[in-house]
């Protein structure tokens, strides 16, 4: 059955969209670091990347927890999530200290460091700002639609994608 408009006239056939061109692990890869080059240019302002801002994030909103556990819920490996904590460590914004037995330790922020994600969450926040602005409000809404419809659907089948290597 074909819809009609409001004034009776056929809704015409949406235009088909073109096929994919080119690599879509490169394009998502250069999307990626452009959008990372302009968040960084913000958070730049409180001393840190915006990796380490995601990270102390998630410290602060999670923590103390397992390097295991922050590992899994920022989907990195544990060597990468070892090297990612270290500045943070460094300059006294994260602490890893004994967990509840010998062998487990717990990563937390530091006072320090959640006053550090404070400032640099008002940093983020204008970055989002100024990025709905440049790219739209409804394309950005559309690229976390996208995106998220994406993850979900790598997650859910994680076994097509080992059958297809």
């Amino acid at each position: 059955m074909r819809k009609t408009a409001v004034r009776g006239k056929p809704l015409a056939a949406p235009e088909p969209l073109p096929s994919p061109r080119g690599c879509s692990s490169q394009k998502v890869r250069v999307l990626s670091r452009r959008i990372s080059q302009h968040f960084d240019h913000f958070v730049a302002s409180s001393g840190l990347k915006t990796t380490q801002y995601s990270l102390l994030s998630a410290i602060v909103r999670l923590g103390p927890l397992r390097p295991g556990d922050l590992a899994r819920a920022m989907n990195l490996d544990a060597s990468t999530l070892t090297r990612n904590l270290q500045p943070l460590i460094a300059a006294g914004w994260v602490v890893v200290g004994p967990g509840n037995d010998e062998r487990s330790r717990l990563v937390e922020a530091t006072g320090t460091g959640r006053d550090k994600r404070t400032e640099a969450q008002r940093a983020w926040k204008r970055a989002q700002l100024a990025f709905n602005e440049r790219i739209g409000e409804a394309a950005v809404a559309r690229l976390h639609a996208v995106v998220d419809d994406c993850i979900a659907r790598l997650e859910a089948e994680p076994e097509r994608l080992a059958d297809a290597a």
